[in-house]
């Protein structure tokens, strides 16, 4: 039978095609839903500051520092706590799909293998109800996950914070005690991950200035000024 599969390679073309095809449907679908959900609740959410980043360039500890001084509630790894609690997901099974780079065929032979592994649309389905719940009830600061894309727009400063690679490396090599190529490595991971996280769910280039109110040098301005400038910049959300 295997050898009869490899000879027919038309065969595998329809079949992956036909998976990619329902992996294709199953993101429209949570997109619509959640697009009318974002629609309902236009006018009736509160401020919020949606924190992009670099690896290295200090997205959690700035975004920390800036709900201490706005008197904010800062939501970063802590959603997908929210996520796995109020749907009964699996919290370890969750963090393997939280900003990683997609794998269709791991999202969908997975799902039919394991029920407790949780394919990436349905997260993203859920974080977007999350945030929603979140931002309909209080002006929070959140990081990542694209949640910019997930709310009313009008509503959040959106931020992207940058700085140089060897910046960075730096900054991981002293938080995370690596050496410089594992730092380098790791740097390139996570943000090849983050990027793809963006693309495949939302359509954007993570890295298109044009989708931030503020790009951020943290290495050439420094924490203190970023700060500064995200907090600034807050009062025209409420004009």
């Amino acid at each position: 039978m295997k050898e009869q599969t490899r000879e027919q390679p038309e065969i595998l073309a329809a079949a992956e095609k036909q998976m990619q095809t329902w992996v294709m449907n199953q993101e429209v679908e949570a997109r619509s839903l959640h697009t009318k959900e974002v629609r309902q609740l236009a006018g009736q959410v509160q401020a919020y500051v949606a924190i992009s980043r670099q690896s290295g360039a200090g997205g959690s500890e700035i975004a920390q520092l800036v709900g201490q001084k706005l008197g904010w509630e800062v939501f970063d790894k802590d959603l997908v706590d929210r996520i796995a609690n109020r749907f009964q997901l699996s919290r370890v099974m969750l963090e393997l799909v939280d900003e990683t780079q997609s794998n269709w065929v791991y999202d969908v032979l997975g799902t039919w293998m394991d029920r407790n592994i949780i394919p990436h649309e349905k997260y993203v389905a859920h974080l977007g109800r999350i945030v929603l719940a979140v931002v309909r009830n209080q002006n929070c600061v959140m990081v990542g996950r694209g949640v910019q894309f997930l709310l009313p727009r009008k509503n959040g400063l959106a931020v992207r914070l940058i700085a140089s690679q060897k910046y960075r490396i730096e900054q991981i090599t002293r938080r995370m005690k690596l050496n410089n190529a594992e730092a380098k490595r790791f740097i390139q991971e996570t943000d090849r991950g983050r990027g793809e996280f963006v693309r495949r769910y939302f359509h954007r280039d993570i890295d298109d200035p044009h989708l931030y109110d503020l790009v951020i040098n943290v290495e050439q301005l420094g924490v203190d000024a970023a700060i500064d400038l995200i907090t600034a910049a807050i009062p025209s959300l409420r004009n």
